[in-house]
């Protein structure tokens, strides 16, 4: 399988303000992320998960090393609208992300400024809205609408302009439970039913357990990376960065320094449960 993006010995330094020194994020960061998987990505506050997002569609370039998208060089000004069609971007807010008063006019946003035909665009759009299940509402003002409708209207408007990728810097993080609940279900079926390469950075570890892989960074580094399952048994880490497990794990780890030999591997709260039932009942 090949490599929808290649991060290659990522060098990035935020400038300093007037004579205060620069930000130093990335000195020799390196990761890939395969055509058609869904990694999340996790790290604390700082770690660079948002900064490493914008090299993905050159919102931000390298100050040393390469960042690929298909192949594709994002330092190359004369591919970066091709990159940008590749790699699509949602971001925490979506009224930030939303520029019409209509919800079919919205989406139909970016394959207008792509310069796609009217005829190809209002297919888009219908399919689009279909996908998120949003197509009931393309009538619809976007100010109206829940804050989970309005993040799947910001996914729309990335996924009219077909992408390969879709990089998400914490789309459920002003969302409740409802909303976060309607943004990964849509996330899922474009991964598993369209193919769509999938990056999701956020801070909830039950949204990150859905995915395929697991990246967690640290100070502008890659700290583990695997299956949900071995990153997230890897507690102690998880601890040292001040991150932490999903609950199902933390619990099997604190029964387990009272004697219990419960699987850190137990992710899902049923897997977990029947454990600890058997282990009582054992």
């Amino acid at each position: 399988m090949s490599n929808a993006i290649s991060v290659e010995h990522l060098a990035y330094t935020y400038p300093g303000v007037d004579d205060t020194p620069g930000v130093a994020v990335f000195e020799d960061m390196n990761l890939t992320i395969e055509e058609g998987s869904f990694v999340a990505v996790l790290g604390g506050n700082g770690c660079g998960k948002s900064t490493l997002a914008k090299h993905f569609n050159s919102i931000l370039l390298p100050c040393g090393g390469k960042v690929y998208v298909c192949g594709m060089d994002t330092s190359d000004e004369e591919k970066l609208i091709s990159i940008r069609r590749r790699v699509g971007m949602v971001f925490q807010n979506p009224d930030n992300q939303i520029v019409a008063n209509v919800v079919e006019e919205d989406v139909a946003f970016g394959p207008e400024n792509l310069g796609v035909a009217s005829p190809v665009i209002r297919q888009r759009v219908d399919a689009a809205l279909q996908q998120v299940g949003m197509y009931d509402y393309r009538e619809h003002a976007p100010h109206l609408l829940s804050g989970g409708q309005k993040q799947r209207i910001a996914i729309a408007g990335i996924i009219a302009m077909q992408p390969k990728c879709i990089v998400l810097d914490e789309p459920t993080a002003m969302l409740d439970p409802r909303g976060r609940k309607e943004v990964m279900d849509t996330i899922l079926t474009l991964n598993r039913e369209k193919g769509i390469t999938v990056v999701l950075i956020t801070h909830h570890m039950d949204e990150a357990a859905k995915a395929q892989r697991v990246v967690v960074m640290s100070k502008g580094k890659v700290a583990a990376d695997g299956t949900p399952k071995e990153v997230f048994s890897q507690v102690e880490l998880l601890h040292s960065i001040r991150l932490a497990a999903p609950e199902t794990v933390e619990l099997s780890n604190e029964l387990n320094k009272y004697g219990f030999h419960l699987s850190l591997e137990n992710l899902e709260v049923e897997e977990c449960a029947q454990a600890l039932y058997d282990a009582v009942k054992a």
